[in-house]
């Protein structure tokens, strides 16, 4: 694994690439929290199918510059500057969660660079048509959402408890921690050998404070900034049909408006399950459309 920072206008971006030198790019969009470090299991794969994975720390996160005020579409500028900076022209992209738009983000507006591009546990627009974005949705993740809609006076107090803890706690206490947290799909990633790659992505995010997760919460609530149907290369939805956290009608509302061509929703995965137990068909579907 490589990390290294791509400069901006003055800002930094922090990257880290894994995989197969010189094969095929695949951008990676961390979730919220996160950071891009790339689980073993997904760089073991990239590396046996001669992709190259390129993960970016969204702004705040990790060593990327903060970028207060930030919308999702802003992503895709920041993507093709550490594109270019690494001789990429196209690539393929996924994100997970609150990655999951800004993956969609890039695929609107490089439609000449990205090939195709996968939501994983991804959210809907806050705005959907005829969509409830909280219908399901697990207590507090209810309770975040709201409180970004009333802005980061409301939503920074919310957070800063657990930004600190889990900026801080030991890993194997986080891991423990997240147990009983979770349903059991997940509770049952993290148990494994899973957890520490999951936890440590959270934990390196974290690091500078809660800046990154607060303004990926306040963007994902506002207009993302871009237009859905704006995307012309393939899509496809994976999402874990028990999943609280996000649930799985997001998937099925991306799905008929993106008109995905490409719909896997497990019966018995969470959240966490989908990132443990799917990359492996994300990668396959997405060399298919280099």
């Amino acid at each position: 694994m490589h990390e290294h920072t791509v400069d901006r206008d003055g800002r930094q971006l922090h990257v880290v690439e894994d995989g197969l030198p010189g094969g095929w790019p695949v951008v990676v969009h961390h979730g919220t929290p996160g950071a891009p470090l790339l689980w073993p299991t997904w760089s073991d794969d990239a590396r046996d199918r001669g992709i190259r994975l390129v993960g970016v720390a969204r702004p705040g996160y990790a060593g990327s510059t903060r970028l207060p005020g930030r919308s999702v579409a802003d992503v895709a500028a920041d993507i093709a500057a550490v594109a270019d900076a690494l001789g990429i022209d196209r690539f393929a992209t996924w994100g997970v969660s609150g990655g999951g738009p800004h993956a969609l983000a890039c695929a609107a507006l490089l439609p000449g660079r990205v090939t195709a591009v996968a939501s994983l546990g991804g959210l809907a627009p806050w705005d959907a048509p005829g969509f409830d974005v909280l219908d399901g949705m697990r207590e507090d993740n209810v309770a975040e959402l709201v409180a970004a809609r009333q802005g980061p006076q409301a939503l920074n107090p919310l957070l800063e408890p657990t930004a600190t803890a889990m900026a801080t706690v030991d890993r194997k206490d986080l891991i423990d921690g997240l147990d009983g947290f979770l349903d059991e799909s997940d509770a049952q990633v993290a148990r494994t050998g899973f957890g520490g790659p999951l936890v440590d992505g959270i934990r390196t995010g974290l690091r500078p404070g809660l800046d990154g997760w607060s303004d990926d919460d306040l963007a994902l609530v506002r207009p993302w900034g871009f237009d859905l149907a704006s995307i012309t290369c393939p899509v496809g939805v994976w999402h874990g049909k028990q999943d609280a956290m996000v649930p799985a009608a997001h998937a099925d509302w991306l799905a008929a408006t993106l008109r995905a061509e490409r719909i896997d929703i497990p019966p018995t995965d969470g959240h966490l399950a989908v990132l443990a137990h799917r990359v492996t068909d994300v990668h396959a579907w997405l060399l298919q459309h280099q």
